[in-house]
């Protein structure tokens, strides 16, 4: 009996959320492979990508933010 193959190769889906957020870290520090950014490229998703990429610049901000508050505080200034 013949059953119809269900496996969908992995190049074909979309990446996932995990795999998005390791990408852009991977980009933001300069270190994003050639293979990586032609499967980002191929399967990624724009909109995913603009969101997760923001979320890590604005928690980036906000971190240092906060450390630099706590050095002025613990410097003594106001």
């Amino acid at each position: 009996m013949h059953r119809p193959c269900l496996h969908v190769h992995t190049s074909d889906r979309p990446l996932g959320l995990w795999t998005t957020l390791l990408s852009v870290l991977a980009a933001f520090f300069g270190v994003q492979s050639s293979a990586a950014r032609r499967r980002d490229f191929t399967r990624g998703s724009v909109p995913r990508f603009l969101i997760v990429a923001l979320g890590l610049t604005l928690m980036l901000v906000l971190a240092l933010t906060a450390v630099v508050q706590l050095m002025l505080r613990l410097a003594g200034q106001p």
